[in-house]
């Protein structure tokens, strides 16, 4: 992944940051012995950034489209509550194993729920309300993804979704590839949502903070 910061920034922030526990320092390491893009782990900033939205949005009930080896879905375990629970959808085999290995190595790993095939399928068997939506998953289907969180996310519901700066790759146009141009859709999309407020932080590779706003 392209560093879009000055060097060594985000390892000073995470350093500074809600520190990763053993159980996801474990997997982040094996993910990048084991897998072919290991890049895809969230890590350990943007994973206690994650931890943080838990806690601010009181969440209890999370969902995450696209769990890859599962080190997102253990930062939620941990900002949970006892009672909290995580539905995660993930379509690769590999990964998933991975995930289910250190799951049950955690005490916390009772609070996910592994949904596995392609996650817009899963998404119309689910049924809400979601407090938290985390979206990291194939990107050509991100605005898909989007509106389907929307409409499974609780009245003060909380979307994140990763991945929204595609390593610089947004500034470019014509966009170079499918992938590019479906962030950019998205990104524009959400810009533009009269249901929602939104930020777009610079966090790693860019996260969209989305809220949706209260009814009048």
């Amino acid at each position: 992944m392209k560093e879009l910061t000055l060097p060594g920034i985000d390892d000073y922030a995470a350093a500074h940051s809600w520190a990763e526990s053993e159980i996801c320092r474990a997997l982040r390491e094996e993910t990048y012995r084991t897998m072919e893009l290991p890049q895809m782990v969230v890590g350990p900033l943007e994973g206690a950034f994650l931890k943080m939205m838990v806690r601010l949005a009181n969440a209890k009930r999370v969902l995450e489209i696209g769990m890859f080896t599962g080190y997102s879905a253990l930062c939620f375990a941990e900002a949970l509550p006892a009672d909290g629970r995580i539905i995660t959808c993930e379509i690769d085999d590999k990964p998933a194993a991975l995930a289910r290995t250190h799951f049950a190595k955690s005490p916390l790993g009772n609070k996910i729920e592994i949904k596995m095939g392609p996650a817009l399928e899963t998404l119309r068997t689910l049924s809400g309300p979601f407090d938290l939506v985390f979206i990291d998953a194939d990107k050509v289907n991100y605005v898909n993804y989007y509106r389907r969180a929307l409409e499974l996310a609780s009245a003060s519901g909380v979307i994140l979704i990763d991945n929204v700066l595609w390593a610089g790759d947004v500034l470019k146009q014509p966009p170079p590839d499918q992938s590019t141009a479906a962030i950019q859709e998205l990104n524009r999309t959400v810009s533009s949502d009269p249901q929602v407020d939104a930020v777009l932080v610079t966090i790693r590779d860019g996260v969209l903070v989305i809220r949706l706003k209260p009814k009048a």
